[in-house]
């Protein structure tokens, strides 16, 4: 008898993260608790004077027992921060799920994700999604790929403009089904939307929440050297286009070698069950459609002009949801009721509830390593000293290599664009000075390399909402992201080198 091949199994997203926590948990057995001071800096932008607390770079020690001795604190196997206390192994959910607040740490992305899942639970509900869809489909003839290059040059300059991140989870709940009806996956939907917003975001030349407060803690004039970050900009974004393109086409032409075709095959029955003789595009799905696209027009209003951001947003979408629904009823798309409007949004916020308890169990790995607080003794401090004072003794354009490489692996564990530079900059553009690389440069190492992890690392909210969003597990992305990771890694680092030789300052 013929023995059955066993393929291998990609682990769930949880056991990944839950593998990381122990692999985290080892390294507090190893690794002394550091510190640093912090201070206060100011700087402008547009005009306006920011403030912001950083560390020091020259105050970094151990925590020292009374005996003047190294001090690990291994993390426990039960504990709560509620306590005094510190978050412990096994606890790790809850204690990740309750961190931060409105606008940072896990509480608001969670929140965000569940209200805008809600929203489009109601707007997918009334059948204008599916409409639509048919309608583009109907309208492209036959030349639907023309829409991966506009699509990824929008979001890209979303990315690059006001720092669009968070913002495209909503659009992989209508760019994914849209794909998927045209002939290729949900991956194409995910590399037109969420990756092209980072690609945007890591070689922008304005961008307010990562570029300048980098440049503001850098002390180099704000917006600056963006007569080589343009180009950088061109030069990632077309990357992107080609690659994602080259994909399309292959998954075009032979739909099982995509990564993502047994989780598609949802899409397709649905789209198959309904038929296309059964989906109309009446003035009801046109006005819901309008409202969709008034809530984006708005929201990109928001940002830029008044500096809107998660609770804003998710308010916004929120608005989208309930007009949608009222028009639902109003018109009786899909034979729609009022009570349909809440049960919709349940099933809409529970379809990213995965999505929301990622974001908790990975803010469990940074509790497990004692925290971001640079004032704190932590593993995290210990990590970010010891590794950037092994690069003092560097030549330049290897130290500016290794600070892109310590910046794309430091985004494992804060993800937050703002949030990193605020614990990095103040340590490496002094660095910077120390070995022969302009400030700029270590800006550019920042960017690149806080920006493009987030397409891979499993500790990104943003990303795992959007392959909630999609119905994508992180494994059966990585499977296919790993590729293109290699090539920005590459490209990348070339740029960080270019940086060097060119003496971008």
């Amino acid at each position: 008898m013929e023995k059955k091949k066993r393929s291998f199994q990609m682990p769930h997203t949880y056991i990944i993260i839950f593998g990381v926590i122990l692999v985290a948990a080892i390294l507090t057995l190893f690794i002394p608790l550091g510190q640093y001071d912090t201070k206060e800096i100011t700087y402008t932008v547009n005009g306006e004077e920011k403030t912001r607390t950083v560390v020091d770079p020259d105050s970094f020690r151990y925590v020292l027992d009374e005996n003047g001795n190294k001090v690990t604190q291994a993390a426990p196997i039960f504990g709560t921060e509620s306590v005094g206390g510190r978050g412990g192994i096994l606890n790790y959910v809850f204690e990740g799920l309750t961190v931060g607040d409105q606008t940072s740490g896990a509480v608001g992305i969670i929140a965000f994700i569940l209200v805008v899942g809600g929203a489009f639970g109601i707007v997918l509900r009334t059948g204008a999604i599916e409409s639509g869809i048919m309608r583009v489909i109907d309208l492209t003839n036959g030349k639907e790929i023309l829409l991966i290059p506009i699509l990824i040059t929008l979001f890209s300059l979303g990315g690059a403009v006001f720092g669009m991140g968070e913002e495209a989870i909503p659009f992989v709940m209508i760019l994914v089904p849209m794909f998927i009806a045209m002939g290729y996956d949900a991956v194409v939907g995910i590399m037109c939307s969420y990756v092209a917003t980072q690609i945007g975001f890591g070689s922008s030349w304005q961008n307010p929440f990562g570029l300048a407060v980098a440049q503001g803690i850098a002390g180099v004039p704000i917006m600056s050297g963006a007569w080589f970050r343009i180009p950088l900009w061109i030069f990632f974004t077309g990357l992107t286009i080609v690659f994602t393109m080259r994909y399309a086409a292959k998954v075009k032409k032979n739909p099982k070698s995509s990564v993502a075709y047994d989780s598609d095959q949802e899409y397709r029955d649905e789209f198959a069950k309904r038929g296309r003789e059964e989906l109309p595009f009446t003035l009801g799905h046109k006005l819901v459609i309008l409202d969709v696209f008034l809530c984006i027009v708005w929201t990109i209003w928001g940002v830029v002009e008044k500096g809107y951001y998660i609770p804003e947003i998710a308010s916004q979408f929120f608005v989208m949801g309930l007009a949608a629904g009222i028009i639902g009823v109003l018109f009786q798309l899909n034979d729609m009721k009022l009570n349909d409007i809440p049960r919709s949004f349940d099933r809409g916020a529970a379809d990213l509830l995965g999505a929301a308890l990622c974001v908790g169990m990975a803010q469990g790995i940074i509790i497990i390593l004692g925290g971001t607080d640079p004032a704190s003794g932590t593993v995290l401090n210990t990590i970010l000293h010891t590794i950037s004072d092994g690069m003092k003794n560097f030549p330049p354009m290897l130290s500016a290599w290794f600070m892109y490489l310590f910046q794309s692996v430091f985004n494992f564990f804060v993800v937050s664009g703002s949030g990193q530079a605020a614990l990095t900059m103040p340590i490496m553009a002094p660095l910077a000075d120390l070995v022969g690389v302009e400030r700029q440069v270590a800006v550019l190492a920042f960017q690149l390399g806080d920006a493009f992890t987030n397409f891979i690392v499993p500790t990104s909210g943003c990303l795992l909402g959007a392959l909630a969003a999609a119905k994508l597990e992180w494994g059966q992305w990585a499977k296919f992201q790993i590729r293109f990771q290699a090539l920005l890694i590459v490209c990348g680092s070339a740029a960080v080198i270019l940086g060097v030789l060119v003496g971008l300052s």
